[in-house]
């Protein structure tokens, strides 16, 4: 399954925000990249500004093109604001709420420990990490899997933020998506309004 594989700093450099991880090269260097990047005009077209938008929000969430169409595609024709929709449902997916649940230290380790099927859904086995969630599933880890160094070390050093629409019971590695959550409770700073003028052209 396809992937972004390359560098993690160049795209922090390239939207000026750490969206792949925290780096002390985008504080030393806070312009983007490539020979012209302290140069590069600033004024960008109406067009530029949303694609870099719609790119953001694919970097941060892992998603590539095609998969990305679809769920905006899904969001558009689902009751309610499209782009809080499209929020909502990349929230659901599996490797992102591994990730919020504090069970991987990013998205990517997220996607990983799904791939390798360390990762129950409702008691079952699932090793799609764009599998969507719906409210009520519960996450929890395989009981072969509680030791394995990734997930001890990511739970230890869990953050002691918590989003209110999942529940963590750290005595038995399971969670719970509870509903979807509201734009307010989503911390990404996304302007999804963007995305949606861009899909509308």
């Amino acid at each position: 399954m396809a992937r972004y594989t390359g560098p993690k700093v160049k795209i922090g450099r390239k939207f000026g925000e750490p969206i792949l991880g925290d780096s002390k090269a985008l504080k030393k260097k806070n312009y983007p990249p490539g020979m012209h990047g302290r140069n590069r005009r600033s004024k960008k077209s109406e067009y530029a500004v949303q694609l870099m938008e719609k790119q953001k929000a694919k970097y941060i969430y892992g998603v590539l093109e095609r998969q990305f169409a679809k769920t905006f595609d899904l969001a558009s024709r689902k009751d309610g604001i499209t782009g809080v929709n499209l929020l909502k449902f990349l929230e659901a997916r599996i490797d992102n709420t591994v990730y919020r649940l504090g069970i991987a230290p990013s998205r990517r380790a997220a996607r990983q420990l799904v791939l390798h099927k360390h990762i129950l859904i409702n008691g079952e086995i699932v090793n799609i990490p764009s599998y969507s969630l719906r409210p009520g599933d519960t996450i929890s880890v395989r009981e072969k899997s509680k030791t394995l160094e990734t997930i001890t070390e990511s739970l230890s050093a869990r953050s002691t933020k918590r989003f209110n629409w999942l529940e963590w019971d750290g005595s038995q590695y399971t969670g719970k998506f509870i509903s979807y959550p509201e734009r307010d409770q989503i911390p990404e700073t996304i302007h999804e309004q963007l995305i949606v003028e861009l899909y509308s052209k």
